[in-house]
Parts: structure tokens; sequence; C-alpha cells
């Protein structure tokens, strides 16, 4: 039986013919988002991935809060209201790790390759892993200031700033997973991928202004403080949570996002297009 009209290319081989029906391929955003809920169905299936985000917020906010408030602003509640944004920036910088190391997983299992034979724009699986993990970070963010509020963080900005402060760290978060990917696409292993991943992050994290103000620190570290891009994002967090940043704290921050996004996506595309 013939095919209909204009609806097959036709190859002769021999005697024979084979038609060739066109795909009919998703929109680049359709194909996103339906890959990005997928990573979501993950936690579903596997719901210990969830365990970064559920422990890693309460452990940091909870210990450092009772352990060191005292002795570092004279009162829990006091030395709180300084380091929740700072836990909520170190929280968000952790969990995007993620990205890189589920990416990785895909690649050894060998999804992506299935992946490849569909008809869908090929950026798809990286950006919708990033927007899927986008979620997770959601997720952690609520449980981080959810504690806070439990243990009676009061932000002077009020809901708008909280949320403020959220948007951007997410804006963020998302910018800083491209270099996760970059890794995801590089190294071999997923184990491979987390360790050399946090290599990086606990040192932005910890030497920056997230546990103690910088003034309190001998000149050099105050120096090297200052030049970390994470202490600018703390500081940008604290202003909005507490009402009073400035544009240039929230430009900062903003500009950061961008150059990210311009260095590390292209190089992950890249990356992504010489493996597959």
């Amino acid at each position: 039986m013939g095919a209909p009209e204009g609806s097959a290319e036709v190859d002769r081989i021999g005697v024979g013919t084979v038609h060739r029906w066109p795909a009919t391929g998703a929109s680049a955003l359709s194909a996103s988002l339906t890959l990005g809920w997928r990573a979501l169905l993950k936690l579903k299936h596997v719901p210990e991935q969830l365990a970064d985000v559920t422990f890693i917020p309460i452990l940091f906010t909870l210990m450092f809060t009772y352990l060191f408030g005292g002795a570092l602003a004279g009162s829990t509640r006091a030395y709180l209201h300084f380091l929740l944004p700072g836990t909520l920036t170190m929280t968000l910088l952790l969990v995007s790790v993620y990205t890189g190391v589920g990416l990785n997983a895909d690649l050894t299992s060998g999804v992506f390759d299935r992946f490849r034979s569909l008809p869908i724009w090929r950026p798809a699986p990286v950006v919708g892993a990033l927007l899927g993990d986008t979620a997770r970070n959601t997720i952690a963010a609520a449980i981080v200031i959810a504690l806070g509020l439990a243990m009676g963080y009061r932000p002077n900005g009020g809901v708008v700033g909280v949320m403020l402060a959220v948007a951007l760290l997410l804006v963020f978060s998302f910018s800083l997973a491209w270099i996760w990917t970059a890794l995801g696409l590089v190294l071999r292993t997923p184990s491979a991928v987390s360790n050399v991943s946090l290599l990086l992050v606990f040192p932005l994290a910890f030497a920056s202004n997230v546990f103690v103000k910088p003034e309190t620190m001998p000149e050099w570290l105050h120096t090297l403080v200052g030049l970390n891009p994470v202490s600018h994002l703390v500081t940008a967090e604290r202003g909005l949570m507490n009402g009073t940043a400035t544009l240039g704290q929230v430009g900062w921050a903003l500009v950061a996002s961008i150059a990210l996004l311009g260095v590390f996506a292209p190089l992950t595309m890249r990356l992504y297009r010489r493996k597959h």
C-alpha cells in the first residue's frame, strides 16, 4: 500500500522501496522541560537522593548556631540572624554539585546514548538536568528558611526580601552548576565529579564571610575573603533578607552569574558535542 503523497521520502534500493517517515521533533523548550520533569521523577523513584537536600541544611544550621553562636555573637539568636543567609548560600552551593554528578551517572549508564537517538534539541538533556536540579535547590532553600523561622529567625526584609534572596541564589547556583556539568563531561565517574567539585566548593565556602566577619581575620586572610565571590554573594543575601541591600550588592551577584553562564555554558555544550 503506497504512502500518502508528500508524507515520505522514497529511496530506491534494488527493486524495492524504503519509506523514511520524517520525525516530528519536540521544541527546545518542551524537550528541556520534559527532561527536567524526568530529573524530578528520579527523586520519586530514588528518594535517597533527597538526603543531601534534607540533612545538609539542617546539619549546618543547627550545628553552627548552637556550637558557635554563643562564642561568636554572645547568643545563638544573634548569631542565627547573621548565619542563616550564609548557610542558605552554602547549602545551595553544595547541593548544586549534584548536577554534574547526575549528568555523569547518566553518561556512564548509557542513558544519554538513547537521548541522542531521539529527534530532540541536542542540549535538552543537559538543560533539563539543570532545570530539574533547580527544583532540588528550591527545596533545600525552603528547608533552611523554615528551620530558621522555627529557631527564631525573623528577617527584617520580610517575605519579599526572603523571596528575592532565594531567587538571586537560584540564579547564581544555576550559573555555577554549569561548571559541574563541564566536570561531569570530562571526568570518568560520578564519585570523581563529586570529589573534585567539593574540593572547589569547600575552600570558597569556608574562606568567606559565611560564618564570621572578615574584620576578625588576619589582614592577609581578610584580603582573600574580600576577593572571594561567595563573600559578595552572601553579603547580597544578608542585605536582601535584612532589608538593607544595595543595588551594587545585588548587581555584583547578577553580573557574576552572567559571567559564569557566558563562560561555562558554551564550554559545556562544546564538550557535550565532542562527546556525542
